[in-house]
């Protein structure tokens, strides 16, 4: 593998294997992400959860929500992707933990990201400790806090109100990972990674964990990959056998678009194969990337605590009942918008599928020519705020 990498970049075809990748993923349908009715539930246009692997809501009228399944039988890891929670969706992402017994949330954006609001703020601040939504009657409370210099980690109750029964959650919130790009460093990355799987939380034990970025593609595709890679080569105890490349295409059978760009696809390759020390016996590895990642420095100012960010997520009877999440026609976000010639999900998608596709094709010719909104004063309406935010990613 490490051979592999040497020739990709001494030869510059990341562009290239990104673009294989992208041809070759299948093209599932997803026409209940396009229902009237869900389409406020969706932060950006062109990132729909396919039917198959969608996750189902199942103590709502309507089951919906922007979150997919991806199941690697073999690593014997399940992950619910999912784009972040919107203000109107923070209730239904705190339903969704709830049923599906998740014991981590992994997040991999700030709120606001150069002056975007990414993701709602859908967790309790250290000033206000809890957060209550009625109308799914579920209680979150903050319990600790951990500051790193690049990550925080949190413990959280989670109580059904209904019930009187109550969960501790971890938030594992990754504060330093730019939009469409790479962390630091791959150190930096699976130190943060092993925490999170020191956690226990990733273990067949517990219910899938959450992995969200702001469309639930990009960055929570890298730490999917990388994780189940790391994880295949201790399981066969041959770094040679994972081949990367396909485990991306498996995933990508589950959630679309998984990895946005060449970059992150070379960065997923390096962790990778930096990770594969570890298996190797090398004792002393998490020790050094805990010493590169100084991780024990104090946060920079460009990753400005949660309790800063004025993105909040509307409790009590707001919650659900507002309207958010719609961007303008044509202001699609997602560079990996290439439709495959043919879909190996083509059973699947008998009825109407030709007509998504066309529509989706014709969303594809508009997002090279969205115009990037001026910036504006702020309103506190989030259907407006969301209308002229910038594209971005995860």
């Amino acid at each position: 593998m490490d051979q592999e990498f040497e020739d990709i970049d001494s030869e510059g075809r990341w562009q290239k294997l990104y673009l294989e990748i992208r041809n070759q993923s299948h093209e599932c349908s997803y026409k209940v992400a396009k229902y009237p009715e869900n389409r406020n539930r969706n932060r950006y246009r062109d990132v729909s959860p396919f039917d198959h692997s969608r996750v189902k809501l199942e103590s709502t009228d309507n089951d919906y929500i922007n979150a997919s399944l991806v199941v690697m039988e073999e690593a014997q890891r399940s992950y619910i992707l999912s784009q972040g929670p919107l203000r109107n969706t923070c209730s239904h992402f705190w339903l969704m933990i709830w049923e599906q017994k998740t014991k981590a949330i992994i997040m991999l954006n700030r709120v606001i990201e150069k002056g975007s609001e990414k993701c709602a703020q859908y967790w309790p601040t250290a000033e206000e400790r809890e957060m209550a939504f009625r109308d799914t009657r579920l209680l979150v409370t903050l319990l600790s806090e951990d500051t790193k210099s690049y990550y925080t980690t949190r413990v959280l109750e989670l109580q059904n109100i209904s019930t009187g029964e109550k969960r501790k959650i971890y938030h594992f919130h990754y504060t330093t990972w730019p939009d469409f790009g790479v962390p630091e460093s791959p150190a930096s990355f699976l130190n943060f990674l092993f925490k999170v799987r020191e956690s226990g939380a990733l273990g067949v034990d517990h219910g899938p964990a959450v992995v969200h970025c702001s469309a639930g593609i990009g960055r929570s595709g890298t730490f999917s990959l990388v994780d189940t890679c790391v994880v295949l080569m201790e399981k066969r105890k041959d770094p040679s056998s994972v081949d990367i490349k396909s485990i991306l295409l498996d995933m990508r059978k589950y959630r679309m678009g998984l990895i946005q760009t060449p970059d992150q696809l070379r960065f997923s390759f390096m962790a990778v194969l930096e990770g594969s020390k570890h298996i190797t016996g090398d004792s002393s590895v998490q020790n050094r990337w805990r010493e590169l990642s100084r991780e024990d420095q104090e946060p920079t100012s460009e990753s400005p605590p949660s309790t800063q960010s004025p993105a909040r997520c509307p409790t009590e009877r707001y919650n659900g009942s507002q309207r958010g999440g719609q961007l303008e026609e044509g202001e699609d976000y997602r560079q990996d918008s290439k439709v495959p010639a043919q879909s190996p999900c083509k059973e699947q998608d008998q009825d109407g599928g030709t007509t998504h596709k066309r529509r989706r094709e014709d969303s594809i010719s508009k997002s090279g020519t969205a115009k990037t909104p001026q910036s504006k004063p702020r309103t506190n309406d989030p259907e407006k705020k969301r209308k002229r935010a910038k594209t971005s990613d995860s």
